[in-house]
């Protein structure tokens, strides 16, 4: 033995063997291979270069290449979910405010609704209201015994009272009396003669104790009476009397007749 064989410094440094090698390698790459076997490693593969036993990086990396695909993956998942989310929540947002101007809008038609029923209703109690009116005052301004026909024509020759006599006139601001009985009766379509002498047989003779409202009046004898007027009933009659007077509403006493015509 070399003298120099004891001094640490001298020493030659053992070659490496391919298995610690190859932990080595598979430590620095990140993973760890382990090989248990019972047979001594051939010489010839203790001996094969680095370079043939180092592909554990490219294994590495394409990993690598996977996990990040999955985590893109995973990330798009996680979007698609959040965006599905948002339009989820805007369609149940947009569902409740179309339900709630549903019911806005049906509230507001019924109310409406309502309130033309409530008009419409006030409408029919106001005309009922003015026809009871009317009617009243109809009845009170009709003598007794005056209904339907015979009361429309009293109306109207009520209405006359005042008026001018003018001979020959038919009205409306003036008459004479024959004028007068004969507009008084059109009003409920009855046409008479123009003159107090056809008018005076024009109807049904009837004795001046069992007259009624509407009966026609004359003054003379029967188909040469020279004045007429109209009975409205309870011992009155209404008349174009003369250019003094005018229209004028008397009682029979006043100037009582000759005889009357039933007509209506």
């Amino acid at each position: 033995m070399s003298p120099n064989a004891l001094i640490p410094s001298h020493r030659k440094p053992r070659r490496p063997s391919a298995s610690s090698r190859a932990l080595r390698a598979g430590v620095t790459g990140g993973f760890l291979t382990l090989a248990v076997t019972g047979a001594t490693v051939p010489a010839n593969a203790a001996e094969k270069p680095v370079s043939e036993t180092q592909e554990m990086p490219t294994i590495t990396t394409a990993l690598a290449t996977s996990a990040a695909r999955s985590a893109d993956t995973a990330q798009q998942v996680a979007f698609n979910y959040e965006r599905q989310a948002l339009q989820d929540s805007a369609l149940s947002k947009a569902a409740k405010s179309a339900e709630k101007h549903k019911a806005e809008a049906v509230k507001k038609a019924k109310a409406e609704a309502k309130k033309k029923a409530e008009e419409a209703r006030k409408a029919k109690e106001a005309a009922q209201a003015r026809a009871s009116r009317s009617s009243e005052r109809t009845t009170l301004s009709a003598p007794s015994g005056a209904t339907g026909t015979s009361a429309t024509l009293v109306s109207f020759l009520k209405a006359q009272l005042g008026k001018a006599y003018v001979l020959g006139a038919t009205g409306s601001s003036a008459y004479d009396c024959s004028g007068l009985t004969q507009a008084a009766f059109k009003q409920v379509g009855i046409d008479l003669p123009r003159v107090s002498q056809d008018q005076s047989t024009a109807g049904t003779q009837v004795g001046l104790d069992n007259l009624q409202v509407g009966d026609l009046l004359y003054w003379g004898s029967a188909g040469s009476a020279y004045h007429v007027g109209v009975y409205i009933g309870d011992g009155k009659f209404i008349g174009a009397q003369n250019p003094s007077t005018g229209i004028v509403e008397r009682p029979l006493s006043y100037d009582q007749p000759t005889g009357a015509v039933r007509v209506l």
